[in-house]
């Protein structure tokens, strides 16, 4: 059954699952590539009444999708994996591993004061689990929002308690198209571009794709340390920290 106020007919939603993946891998990489070798880039692309429009701007801007699709992405697999324990796990050890080269890449050493964007992800996902468990006890559900809330806040990871809050928002108006865009585009204001990411979701037509069996899931999930690892070093044979 179609989402009640969908954007988009359902014969127009041509994207798949692995569509949004791909798209979601190709932004996120091209924002990380802007941060890690370009932030002091004098490449302009036009001048502004303002400035000027560098190409590390444009690759940051694109880069706002990444963040939005991975979030929708989340929702959906807690929604229709048959496994949710080792759904969340397979974040957390992610997490976990993304971590070392997270340092690296942006301060060249083992430590830095932020964590990366996968704990966000696994704790949107423990919320997701904690709204469902305690669907019948509201006051164990509230609290239980409220810790991980705590947590995102202490946390530093990257969005952090936004993230997280934009991740609960995606399921809670999962059946509510319209107003799931308009409410997740106020969540993103500081990044006004990822709202554009509304335009893939509402084009996604509820298919998995091509991204099937283990292989292509964990290279998926792997794909996030392994271009942060590449990207530092290519930063350290080239620039330096």
């Amino acid at each position: 059954m179609e989402p009640e106020g969908s954007l988009i007919p359902a014969k127009y939603k041509v994207l798949s699952g692995s569509a949004l993946k791909c798209i979601a891998l190709i932004t996120m990489i091209i924002d990380h590539i802007g941060v890690v070798l370009l932030k002091d880039s004098r490449i302009v692309l036009f001048g502004t009444g303002s400035g000027a429009f560098t190409l590390y701007t444009l690759m940051r801007k694109i880069g706002r999708l990444a963040f939005p699709l991975y979030c929708f992405l989340l929702v959906e697999g807690f929604l229709h994996t048959h496994d949710r324990k080792k759904y969340g796990l397979n974040l957390l050890l992610f997490a976990l591993i993304s971590e070392l080269p997270w340092n690296l890449e942006h301060t060249g050493t083992l430590r830095y004061a932020a964590q990366n964007v996968f704990f966000t992800l696994f704790l949107g996902y423990v919320g997701l689990c904690c709204i469902e468990y305690f669907r019948q006890r509201p006051r164990e559900q509230l609290a239980s929002l409220l810790l991980l809330f705590l947590i995102a806040l202490n946390l530093k990871a990257d969005y952090g308690v936004t993230g997280f809050g934009f991740i609960l928002m995606l399921y809670a108006l999962r059946q509510q198209k319209i107003l799931q865009a308009l409410v997740g585009c106020c969540f993103l204001s500081s990044t006004w571009v990822g709202g554009l990411a509304f335009i893939p979701i509402n084009l996604y037509n509820g298919e998995r794709g091509f991204i099937r069996g283990k292989v292509l899931k964990y290279a998926f999930y792997a794909a996030y340390p392994l271009h942060i690892l590449i990207l530092y070093w290519i930063k350290k044979k080239t620039i330096g920290y």
